[in-house]
């Protein structure tokens, strides 16, 4: 049997399947936006294999990413997580998280849903992109630094437009995978807006 042909960077087990089952795909439930948001902050100057290795682990000490229960977590909850080896350690991204549920909480109140307000950058429909190899994926676009900006006025942390080009691709409002990739025109029916 043949090996599927994949994005280059999904080497690892735990990447593979990410990429395989996730990475790419249109997310519109603002519990998982968020998750994404918070975890693509995290990985800010490390791998995201580093991260996929952690998530579970994330998932439980921050109470599966409630958006409520993390707006109100208290000095004490940051001290904890901190000394949590499980997570990544680093004091101004755990205060990220937090500002940025209560970040959220202000959006959802004024824009309907994280999910509608997030997707209003690509009107809604992922756009898809025909990339012939890795090299030619950038690291951020005038839509990420559109986003970011938007983002860092609304109040929210490690929102830089690397970030925020790294989280749209991961929640689907981009389609990134190189067109010899599987994946690619698998997401390609959903998917009617094209960018060269």
């Amino acid at each position: 049997m043949t090996e599927r042909c994949r994005c280059g960077w999904a080497k690892g087990e735990l990447d593979v399947i990410y990429h395989d089952t996730e990475w790419g795909v249109p997310v519109h439930d603002d519990r998982q936006l968020f998750e994404f948001l918070i975890l693509e902050g995290a990985q800010a100057g490390l791998s995201w294999s580093t991260v996929l290795k952690k998530r579970a682990h994330y998932r439980e000490v921050f109470d599966q990413f409630d958006i409520a229960k993390i707006a109100a977590y208290d000095a004490s909850k940051v001290e904890a997580l901190l000394a949590d080896p499980g997570i990544i350690r680093n004091r101004l991204k755990v205060q990220a998280a937090i500002g940025n549920a209560r970040a959220t909480l202000e959006v959802q109140a004024k824009y309907g849903s994280l999910d509608a307000f997030l997707w209003q950058f690509v009107q809604g429909t992922p756009q898809i992109n025909h990339r012939l190899s890795l090299a030619e994926v950038p690291a951020k676009t005038a839509l990420s630094d559109q986003m970011s900006k938007t983002l860092l006025k609304h109040g929210f942390k490690f929102v830089g437009s690397t970030i925020c080009y790294a989280f749209m691709q991961a929640v689907g409002m981009v389609n990134d995978h190189v067109v010899d990739c599987f994946r690619h025109a698998e997401l390609l029916s959903d998917s009617p807006i094209v960018v060269k």
